[in-house]
């Protein structure tokens, strides 16, 4: 999107006037005498502190942002989409050029203010009240005619003009005096600092007045250095405006009494020498000026969202993307900001939508804050800006964004998030292609998680873990054929664990193989993309199915927490890999793993039929882990509706003694398992536990039940078979007993 295409005309001065412009607009000269009537002069000296708190973070994190990367065509929605991706980056861009365009409706309404004098002459003279529109359409139209004729370089030649009556009209404001500031001798009156439980109903009356300082961004495609131009002229129009607030905030205080300032709304002009024709004439350069910067910039960022495809009609964004031959300026564009203003003029008011419009301001604030912030811990090599900001103030100034937008009108926050995130859903509906916000924060979270593995190795929190949580690790040549390894490992790390799942391709590792583990790797994310699955997919190279377990278990956590349970599967029915895993039992226990071996069904898990836990007392070390384990598994949503149920066989002279401890261990474990879902059996001459299982247990969901590795060393396969009746098991060793306090 090189600049759409055009001649790059404009250096820093027209950045700080379009931003100076629209910084001391119609605000400054309409509510500033309301606001310092109402609260004192150190009252809206905080007002302009805390929004000032604001915008030097976000003119800075604009200035870092400009300096990194070159800054095309569309200004703000260039930098946020080329940092949050295009859907994100249009979806804010779309809020940003409306709140642009309802701006200049705004500013030509406050315009009208200039012509009081003929509304009360006409009203006095021919008793009918002239509505504004008389003025506000004519003058809208004007505006109109001449951007569109003449285009931004005669806008930018005119806005200079304007800009020297606005200064003009300040500087006799502050050459003017009145009777009351020779009473008061220069000095601040009684009462400067009153009235604070309006605090924030003054800052919400007056924050548009902090809005304008990005308004020169919205220049960047006809910039011939925007690096340099954008840093300069944003932060010197934010300083310099910060400034004159001030200045203005302290001539109104020891000029006008308290009432004068509540009651008149043009009080600068009683201030101003010869007031009663500059004053008039200021807030006219002022608002018209504001009109033209914000009518400059609005249709180059609808314009350069066209131009990325931002819209689902292809002829609409190749329309608003179309500029005039012979200098691109984006006249089609244009209309579509000027119907937006005159649609919102001819209504009389924007008042209904002031805030909105400062919602989505802040929105574009915030967001140039977060990126800045994101992009300092993401610590990217690409990221390199000439100028250079802190992250400390581009979070403070982000986390000032959202306070404030509460504070100001919180349905109006909510409204404008549900807005946004309608649009923004809609876009990625016909862009499903498109990404981009996951670059920024991958970066972060690398920062994050890198930081983090240090710190827990150095200080050795890892081996200190007192509380047990499952990391499980799977290896698996089968994931295309079966899915219910993967299911485990999903169950177990949704809520209290972590899982990882390794995809086996079998062979020895070359370029071929490579490109297989690639595309099998992609297969399998994009097959388990679900909402609940938080497993961690990878694939590994191996001519061995023991070389490639004995590079398993030496991988490192992902989590952070250590490995510490191997997970198994083979198909119950065709168990052609149940040998191999047998074989290799002594060299998992060789690591201190828990081992899990999932002998899956081709029968269908029946969630609601719950989890049946077959322990035995005798057995500590498996009966913790597995109430424990069954307790996770529960947790995910595919059992939510399920419940466990816990069984053990105990000859009929230990029954008593067998059920208090095993209501006890559940009761003081604290596990939502009821007395009614726990079954002491007494043993039976002539029926085996296998048989018991087969028949308490064949419609369960899952069953799980113990296991002891030597009984696979002496007995092997035939410690699994003979279970049949019952769908999927889960057998399990633990190395250690399992605190479940």
């Amino acid at each position: 999107m090189e600049s759409l295409g055009k001649t790059k005309q404009f250096g820093t001065a027209p950045v700080f006037f379009t931003a100076i412009s629209t910084i001391l607009g119609a605000i400054l000269f309409l509510r500033f005498g309301f606001a310092v009537g109402t609260l004192g002069f150190w009252g809206v000296f905080l007002i302009i502190i805390l929004g000032h708190t604001l915008t030097i973070p976000t003119a800075l994190a604009i200035s870092e942002l400009a300096t990194n990367k070159r800054v095309e065509g569309g200004g703000e929605y260039f930098i946020i989409s080329r940092s949050f991706g295009l859907n994100i980056g249009a979806t804010i861009g779309i809020a940003l050029f409306l709140s642009q365009a309802i701006s200049v409706a705004f500013y030509i309404i406050a315009f009208t203010e200039a012509f009081e004098f003929l509304f009360k002459w006409v009203a006095e003279t021919y008793s009918f009240n002239l509505p504004r529109q008389a003025i506000s359409i004519p003058s809208l139209l004007i505006l109109g005619v001449f951007i569109l004729r003449k285009g931004a370089s005669l806008g930018v030649k005119a806005l200079y003009i304007v800009i020297a009556l606005l200064f003009i009209s300040l500087l006799l404001f502050f050459i003017g005096s009145t009777d009351y500031q020779t009473a008061l001798g220069g000095r601040l009156p009684a009462g400067s600092l009153k009235n604070m439980n309006s605090f924030f109903m003054v800052f919400a009356i007056v924050f548009p007045a902090f809005t304008g300082m990005t308004a020169g961004v919205g220049l960047s495609g006809d910039l011939r250095n925007p690096a340099r131009s954008i840093p300069l002229g944003t932060i010197a129009a934010t300083l310099g405006g910060m400034i004159i607030y001030i200045a203005v905030v302290y001539k109104l205080s020891i000029s006008a009494s308290p009432d004068n300032l509540l009651n008149e709304q043009l009080i600068m002009g009683k201030i101003a020498l010869g007031g009663v024709l500059i004053i008039p004439l200021g807030l006219a350069a002022s608002t018209i000026s504001s009109a033209l910067g914000s009518v400059m910039v609005a249709p180059r960022t609808l314009q350069a969202l066209a131009v990325d495809d931002s819209f689902p009609s292809e002829k609409v964004n190749k329309w608003l993307a179309k500029g005039r031959k012979s200098d691109n300026e984006p006249i089609n564009a244009s209309l579509v900001t000027l119907a937006i203003a005159f649609l919102f003029v001819a209504l009389g008011s924007v008042n209904a939508v002031a805030e909105i419009i400062s919602m989505f301001f802040l929105v574009t604030y915030g967001s140039l804050c977060l990126i800045s912030f994101l992009n300092h811990f993401g610590s990217s090599p690409s990221y390199r800006p000439s100028l250079r900001s802190k992250w400390f103030y581009s979070l403070a100034g982000f986390l000032i964004a959202v306070w404030v937008m509460f504070r100001i009108n919180a349905p109006y926050a909510m409204g404008s998030i549900i807005i946004m995130a309608g649009i923004y859903l809609y876009i990625r509906y016909y862009h499903s292609d498109r990404q981009g916000l996951e670059s920024l924060f991958a970066n972060t979270l690398f920062q994050i998680n890198r930081n983090l593995q240090v710190y827990l190795q150095k200080s050795g929190s890892r081996k200190k873990e007192k509380e047990w949580k499952p990391s499980a690790i799977c290896i698996s040549k089968d994931s295309f054929e079966r899915v219910k390894a993967f299911r485990l490992l999903s169950w177990i790390s949704y809520r209290y664990g972590f899982s990882t799942y390794i995809h086996r391709i079998e062979g020895y590792y070359s370029k071929a193989t490579n490109h297989q583990a690639e595309e099998e790797l992609s297969k399998l994310i994009e097959m388990y993309d679900t909402a609940n699955n938080h497993v961690y997919i990878d694939t590994l190279i191996s001519p061995s199915y023991t070389s490639a377990l004995v590079q398993t278990i030496q991988l490192p956590g992902i989590s952070g927490l250590e490995n510490n349970m191997i997970v198994f599967e083979y198909d119950k029915e065709d168990p052609q890999n149940l040998g191999e895993i047998i074989e290799n039992i002594n060299l998992i226990k060789a690591g201190n793993f828990d081992i899990c071996l999932l002998a899956s069904s081709r029968k269908d898990i029946i969630f609601r039929n719950g989890i049946h836990v077959w322990i035995n007392s005798e057995d500590p070390e498996n009966a913790s882990l597995l109430i424990l384990l069954s307790f996770i598994i529960s947790g995910h949503p595919d059992w939510k509706r399920a419940n466990i149920k816990i069984f053990e066989i105990c000859p009929e002279s230990e029954y008593g003694i067998t059920r208090e401890k095993l209501h006890d261990l559940v009761n003081a474990g604290r596990l939502p398992i009821t007395a009614q879902n726990i079954e002491i059996i007494k043993e039976e001459p002539g029926l085996t536990p296998k048989q018991m299982i087969n028949s308490r247990s064949a419609s369960a969901g899952l069953v799980m039940t113990g296991f002891r590795t030597e009984w696979l060393k002496h007995n092997g396969e035939a410690v699994l078979d003979g279970y049949d009746d019952v769908g999927s098991l889960l057998f399990v060793n633990s190395r250690n007993q399992k605190e479940i306090l």
